[in-house]
């Protein structure tokens, strides 16, 4: 089932698009200023990785970029009177302008632009409609949560690494932890708000909603990096199988799930490998289910797998080094996923919103949240010509509601115990 597109291009859109930008130019500067200093002070390994970051989270995210460029231009191609409202589609010297673009691995950056200039039409000018606007905005908004984390995680968590092994902090280190935890805590608070975007009751959601559910993610996301370091810092060579390992079980367990997020086989299989590496750091829905039984199975094993690298830093540490800090580093860590899950009981428990689905669908198991199906329709969308399903999916996943247990399990206790 699909959602519909319910927010207005609103000068908030374009400042998050305007900021969304600058924040992506300053990392980038920063990645660059980082691999320099690798490089010139003869870091050749460390020079290596950090590239080697940047390399991939390019060609995933510009990757996703060009699968769905190729499905909207087909999708454009197929609606008459469409191909004038856009920037990204309307013209065939626009679209070797994209291929070109994203083979230089600067389509995001060139979606970017489009946003800013499809924004300023549309909030300021009046010109066009906001409903390709905010069709932007929110594919942007997934794309940067692709490229959080598979680059800027990956990199705190090697600056972490490199300063507990030097056991100092360069100023081009803290650059780089600084820029890297910016666009993580920006990331999640935009994906959070794309997301609220599709609710009929939109305006009903207060920023406190957005504020905890920042909270809780930097709290659940910032140990398992601080774990994940702490131990590399120990026992360098096994992060990489450690790695490998739980990415394939949890590659797995998407590809278990049976996702349709894509418009392709390509595409999915490219999808369900990158959720597999996202959960690496964190936990995001992605599919119809029994989401309280799938977190609760997530958190359970990455908060075992936390404790396992927790001990073994703590066995193998040098005392002398870390006598310093290793006992307040290590309760720090403990609090703060604790912390996380308490903080995402109260998100759920008093700000997620509280839509109900109708009666007819009472016995059907869906994901967390509760969200009215009625207005998640088509037919409700102002302009459902540019729906953007990619993200509607994400957020009919997001706010569905769990099933209703079972009544007749209590009706069947009841008459056994009033049965003599």
């Amino acid at each position: 089932m699909e959602c519909a597109t319910f927010s207005k291009y609103s000068w908030l859109d374009f400042l998050f698009s305007v900021i969304g930008v600058c924040t992506f130019i300053f990392d980038f500067g920063s990645d660059l200023w980082v691999a320099k200093e690798f490089f010139l002070h003869g870091n050749f390994f460390w020079f290596g990785v950090f590239v080697g970051f940047m390399v991939l989270s390019s060609f995933v995210v510009q990757s996703f970029s060009w699968f769905w460029f190729n499905y909207d231009r087909r999708l454009v191609g197929n609606q008459a009177g469409t191909t004038s409202e856009n920037v990204l589609l309307s013209e065939e010297k626009h679209f070797k302008l994209c291929c070109c673009l994203h083979f230089l691995q600067l389509g995001v950056f060139y979606r970017y632009a489009s946003a800013i200039r499809q924004g300023f039409q549309v909030w300021w000018r009046g010109e066009q409609s906001s409903a390709y606007a905010v069709y932007m905005t929110h594919d942007l908004s997934m794309l940067r949560l692709i490229e959080t984390f598979c680059e800027s995680a990956p990199q705190l968590t090697l600056m972490l690494y490199i300063m507990l092994c030097t056991n100092q902090a360069l100023p081009v280190q803290c650059v780089s932890v600084v820029a890297s935890t910016t666009t993580v805590a920006w990331m999640v608070v935009d994906y959070h708000r794309s997301l609220r975007s599709f609710l009929p009751d939109k305006e009903r959601q207060g920023w406190g909603s957005a504020a905890v559910y920042f909270l809780w993610n930097l709290l659940l996301i910032a140990p398992r990096v601080a774990a994940l370091a702490l131990f590399a810092s120990i026992f360098p060579a096994y992060v990489a199988l450690h790695f490998l390992l739980l990415w394939v079980a949890l590659f797995l367990w998407v590809r278990r799930q049976e996702t349709s997020f894509m418009d392709s086989r390509e595409g999915e299989w490219l999808y369900r490998a990158t959720v597999g590496l996202i959960w690496y750091f964190t936990w995001f829905n992605v599919a119809d289910g029994s989401t309280r039984d799938r977190s609760a199975i997530y958190h359970t094993f990455m908060a075992v797998d936390c404790g396992i690298l927790m001990v073994t830093w703590w066995m193998y540490r040098e005392p002398w080094d870390t006598q310093s800090y290793a006992l307040g580093l290590a309760v720090a860590v403990a609090l703060s996923y604790v912390a996380g899950l308490l903080l995402k009981g109260l998100y759920y428990a008093r700000f997620h919103p509280g839509l109900l689905r109708p009666s007819d669908q009472a016995g059907e198991d869906v994901p967390d949240g509760l969200v009215h199906y009625g207005s998640f329709t088509p037919e409700a969308a102002p302009s459902s010509r540019w729906q953007n399903r990619r993200m509607a999916g994400h957020a009919q996943h997001f706010y569905a509601p769990e099933p209703p247990r079972p009544a007749v399990r209590n009706n069947s206790r009841r008459q056994s115990s009033s049965t003599p």
